[in-house]
Formats: C-alpha cells, sequence, structure tokens
C-alpha cells in the first residue's frame, strides 16, 4: 500500500528527519523550516537545550506553534533514568538495572508511568527508552545500569512492563539498540562494534526483549550501529543499513510496523565524511524511516542531501518513501493533545516512588567479616572516598549531579569525612587517600564503572587493614576489578535516593532486599544478594 500524501518536490526528506540545534531557543533557520517544511521532529538534548521545566515547556509549545504540517511534531528525549535524565529537575530514579535488582514488573510500570507523566507535562511526546539490551559483557563501555539485567526473559518482562506505563501516560516509547548491544565492547560513539555471536544466539538472548517490546506497543525502534554478521551476512555493513536488518528481521521475522529510527547519526561508528551518503542511501532503502541527525549543520545537510539525490537518482524509490511516510504519519498522528504542567516535573509523589526504587534495590553482594550492618562508637572515624561523577558516554549526565555518599552517612554518623577523587586517580591521590585512611576507623569507598586506576586505590586502602566497605555506585561488576574486598554493596546509581537508601542499610535501619540482576564474573551469579 502507498501513501496519498504526495513526496514534496525539494522536501523529499524533511519528513524523514528528526532535527536537532545547539541552543535552548528556537534558532531562526529552524523556525523556517518548520515554516516551510513538514519535518518529522526534533530531538531535545539537556547539554544544549534543555534548562528547567518551564522553558522546556515553552521551547516545546513553541516548536508545535511554529510546525506547520498537518500533524504534530515528534519530540524526543533521552530519558532513561539511572544515567540518563535529559530533563532538568526530573526524579532522578536510579538506573533500569535498580529495576532488575528489585525484579517487580509492577515497578517498573509505575516508574516508567512517573518517567512518562513528567516528559509529557512539558511537551515531550517520544522517549529514546527503554533501552532493552541485554547486559551479557561486563566490559561494555556503553551500556551498564541502562540494561534490566543479563536474563533475557527478565529483561523482556521488565521492559514490556517499561513500555505500558510510558504509553498509558501517553508517551511513545523508542526502544533500543536493536538487535541487541549486550556484547560489545567498544561504544559506538567512538568506533564500530562487532557482534560475532551466531544467530541462534541471538535469537534466544539479544530478541525475546525487543519482541516482548513490541508486543507491549512500542511504536519507535532504535537501530544500532553495529556490525552484526549473522544477521546482514556482511563484516562491512552495519545492520543500520541492511535490508536484511531491518526489512528481514524487524519488520518481516518480528512482525514489527512502527517506525524505525536510526541512532544518532554523528557517531564514529559511523563513516563522517562524504562516504555517509552511501550509507544514508543504504538506510532508506533498507527499510529506516526517521534519521536521527545532530546539530551539526554539515550533517544536516549531508543527511538531507542523501535522500534527496538518493530519490531524485532512482536510488531510493518512492513506492519506498511513501511507505515510511504511512507508518509516520500514523504514529504522529496517535500523538494526543498535550496539557503542559511543569509542576508534574519532580513532584513529592514521583521522588517517594523513586525512594521506594532505591530502598528495594540496594544489594549486599558480601559481608564476609559480618561488617554490616555497622556497629560504630560515637566517636569512631568515618572517611568516605567517591569518585567525581564522570560521564561515561557522551549521552551521560552523570557529571551534572554533585556526589552524595558522604552527604548521605552523615545523617546516622557525626564524624564522616569525604574525599572526592578522579575517575581515574593517580599516584598522588591514592596515597593522599592511604594517609587519611591510617587515621580512621571505617572506610566506605565508592567506585564508578571501576577502571584499573579505582581498582589501584581500592586495593591501596584494604592493604591499611581499615575496615572497608565498597559500594559500586553504577554496575554492579566493580568488585571483579578488586576482588579482595570483604564487603560489597551496589546501589545502581549515585543519585540521592541510591545514595540515602544505602545509608540507611549501610546503618540498620533498612534492609538489604535487592539481588543481582546481572552476573558477577567469577565471582557471583545473577540472583545472589546477602541481605534480606
Amino acid at each position: 500500500m502507498t501513501s496519498n500524501t504526495p513526496l514534496h518536490a525539494g522536501g523529499v526528506a524533511d519528513p524523514h528527519l528528526m532535527l536537532a540545534f545547539d541552543q535552548p531557543s528556537i534558532p531562526t533557520w529552524l523556525a523556517d523550516r518548520l515554516h516551510s517544511s513538514d519535518i518529522a521532529g526534533v530531538s531535545l538534548f539537556r547539554e544544549w537545550n534543555i534548562e528547567s521545566s518551564e522553558q522546556t515547556a515553552e521551547l516545546t509549545s513553541e516548536l508545535q506553534r511554529l510546525n506547520a504540517g498537518p500533524l504534530p511534531l515528534l519530540i524526543a528525549a533521552d530519558q532513561e533514568g539511572g544515567q540518563l535524565l535529559s530533563l532538568v529537575g526530573s526524579t532522578p530514579f536510579a538506573g533500569n538495572m535498580a529495576i532488575g535488582a528489585t525484579g517487580d514488573a509492577d515497578l517498573a510500570y509505575r516508574v516508567a508511568l512517573a518517567i512518562g507523566r513528567e516528559l509529557r507535562s512539558v511537551g515531550i511526546n517520544v522517549n529514546y527508552a527503554p533501552a532493552v539490551d541485554v547486559a551479557t559483557q561486563a566490559m561494555n563501555p556503553s551500556l551498564g545500569i541502562r540494561s534490566f539485567g543479563d536474563d533475557p526473559a527478565e529483561v523482556a518482562r521488565l521492559g514490556a512492563a517499561t513500555v505500558s506505563g510510558l504509553s498509558d501516560a501517553g508517551i511513545l516509547s523508542g526502544i533500543k539498540h536493536f538487535p541487541g548491544k549486550g556484547e560489545a565492547l567498544v561504544d559506538p560513539h567512538f568506533d564500530l562494534p562487532y557482534l560475532d555471536q551466531p544467530r541462534d544466539r541471538i535469537d534466544s538472548v539479544e530478541l525475546p526483549p525487543f519482541a516482548a517490546a513490541m508486543k507491549a506497543g512500542a511504536r519507535i525502534l532504535m537501530m544500532g550501529h553495529y556490525l552484526v554478521p549473522a544477521i546482514t551476512d556482511s563484516t562491512e555493513v552495519p545492520i543500520s543499513a541492511s535490508e536484511k536488518g531491518i526489512d528481514g528481521l524487524a519488520r518481516t521475522e518480528l512482525g514489527f510496523s512502527g517506525i524505525v529510527i536510526t541512532d544518532a547519526l554523528d557517531m564514529g561508528a559511523l563513516d563522517q565524511g562524504p562516504a555517509q551518503v552511501v550509507e544514508i542511501i543504504a538506510m532508506m532503502r533498507a527499510g529506516t524511516d526517521l534519521l536521527l541527525c545532530m546539530p551539526d549543520p554539515d550533517l544536516q545537510e549531508r543527511v538531507r542531501q542523501a535522500v534527496e539525490r538518493g530519490y531524485s537518482r532512482g536510488l531510493i524509490p518512492e513506492s519506498t518513501l511513501s511507505v515510511s511516510r504511512d507508518r509516520i504519519t500514523s504514529v504522529r498522528s496517535s500523538i494526543a493533545p498535550l496539557m503542559l504542567d511543569p509542576s508534574v516535573v519532580g513532584n513529592s509523589e514521583h521522588h517517594e516512588l523513586a525512594n521506594e526504587l532505591a530502598r528495594r534495590s540496594i544489594t549486599l553482594v558480601r559481608n564476609e567479616d559480618g561488617l554490616v550492618p555497622l556497629q560504630l562508637g560515637a566517636g569512631a572515624r568515618v572517611l568516605v572516598l567517591e569518585p567525581e561523577p564522570s560521564d561515561i558516554t557522551p549521552a551521560d549526565t552523570t557529571s551534572r549531579y554533585p556526589p552524595g555518599l558522604a552527604t548521605a552517612l552523615r545523617e546516622h554518623h557525626q564524624d564522616v569525612s569525604g574525599i572526592v577523587y578522579p575517575h581515574s586517580p593517580g599516584v598522588n591521590d591514592i596515597e593522599g587517600a592511604r594517609t587519611a585512611a591510617m587515621e580512621c576507623d571505617l572506610l566506605v569507598v565508592g567506585t564508578d564503572f571501576a577502571n584499573e586506576d579505582q581498582a589501584s586505590l581500592v586495593e591501596a586502602l584494604l592493604a591499611t587493614g581499615c575496615p572497608t566497605v565498597t559500594v559500586a555506585l553504577r554496575t554492579p561488576f566493580d568488585l571483579a576489578m578488586y576482588p579482595t574486598a570483604p564487603t560489597h554493596i551496589c546501589t545502581y546509581g549515585s543519585h540521592t535516593p541510591s545514595m540515602e537508601a544505602v545509608a540507611k542499610a549501610l546503618f540498620g535501619r533498612a534492609a538489604f532486599p535487592g539481588r543481582l540482576p546481572a552476573a558477577i564474573p567469577g565471582l557471583y551469579p545473577t540472583g545472589h544478594g546477602e541481605g534480606g
């Protein structure tokens, strides 16, 4: 079936573009484009566009007012929770892996419903979430707590509940990163991952969460930029430009009828020069509907011209674009009118829900010396060391939140001092921390996606003989970097609710109900937990 909507001369590409801009107000060029073309929509990013909930509501309202097209714009953001919180002032929910640690699909639904209501209240109608990748590779640099865990069935169950919650809030889910990037050992922001799993492994591990999310009502599917030869039969063509990956696997085999969108087109996984034109044409021929552009004007023009010239020269058939337009029209037509109310963002009910998620996910992985719950005298000196919040990937927002572990512990014990160390501590940092530790009665050491330098810090502190609690502030896998630590806790996020929850549990004022949602290689299986 082909669309009855004609392709606009000179504007063939516009209905297939998700544009972006690099300021908190609408630039003149975008206002002109909205007035003269029917672009699909825009993506908003915390770094460039979002200053407050009130400003965001005004921005999205103006975008829709300037939109000359017959349908509402798709206005999208990355609001996953955990390390991706695009909306300023939003409730700081822990990452998906925290939900995995509770195993509660109803909680997943309620968190997603709250996230969706906050987005909708400021005029955002698409969430590039949830990530339904399965966390099978501990060293994956760009997944971590964005995943619900390493059990495909659990990821499928919790991912589907999340899609349902967003949908019931009136938000379109953009499930990602198809066909699953759990095994990636490089970040596609910088390089092209090669995923060499056999097809039967992909069918049994990577695909079930996507199938469940589609069944739950996901209308947008984000393609990852990866080499997946078991699907594409190619070691050169990324799956995001493969007909076998999109029209073959996603549409024919899995039956997905919604919008297929690329991941960001400025990623290092793709050629960023003139050769990218070939990739864009291949993406459209393969069944892509939306092209996710970043603010770079050269990139946006290159993408636009690729589609325009691909069409005019017969490389992208009109029938392909017409069918794609039908899919986009169907989804855009489903967007309900928005009732803007920025006061919904970060409200007290949602904060209490974030506290519930944090309390129920905190996991006591190891307590060999029975150190926890802490039994400290009034004069005991506690030293807290925590890493400076940092962004592990370009999409990360962790650095925008202050460290809070020491602050949380001070609510329960008087003599707590703190050191914030660099994400990669040097020799002087380690020596300074070791010297300070010699004068304390207890050490609480936070790590965040622990690297060799953080591991060296932990080992140096353990060598002092001072009783030590290590706290993995993001992924549970940090313990594998310093496996001799006798007492280890996972929080699956470093925001205030998680810090307050771990402090209460440390001092025996709350339990450790969480269970590992992903195995710590060589140490503990999925489902392990010492608390109760």
